[in-house]
């Protein structure tokens, strides 16, 4: 039995990881995450680069946020979320609804006219 809890959790953190392609630009997508960040009440703390972009990492009282944002063209970018609960597990949730909220201002921005994105 204890085997069986194990490997749940140990797939429940490897399965915590959201990623979702916009098409969109890298620019857009960022400030559309750094927007649904705001919106959630989650604080932002810093930007840092990594081998294919950039990373944003942010904080709430009981999480830890890591957005990384890769360019795959001018006009496609990949947005992967990691929201850990603690140290050890991650929250697909809080993951997903950053994706959703992003969703929603590259839409909304897209309505007024300031960024080419269709999704």
């Amino acid at each position: 039995m204890l085997g069986a809890g194990a490997g749940t959790a140990l797939r429940y953190s490897f399965d915590g990881v959201t990623s979702r392609t916009f098409t969109a630009p890298a620019a857009a997508v960022k400030h559309a995450s750094l927007d649904a960040l705001e919106r959630m009440g989650i604080a932002f703390e810093s930007f840092d680069r990594f081998e294919y972009g950039e990373l944003i990492t942010a904080r709430s009282e009981n999480r830890a946020v890591s957005i990384e944002i890769e360019p795959i063209s001018p006009r496609a970018t990949r947005m992967r979320i990691a929201a850990k609960n603690g140290s050890v597990f991650y929250d697909s949730a809080t993951a997903s609804e950053i994706v959703a909220q992003t969703e929603r201002s590259l839409a909304s921005a897209a309505r007024a006219g300031s960024v080419n994105a269709s999704f």
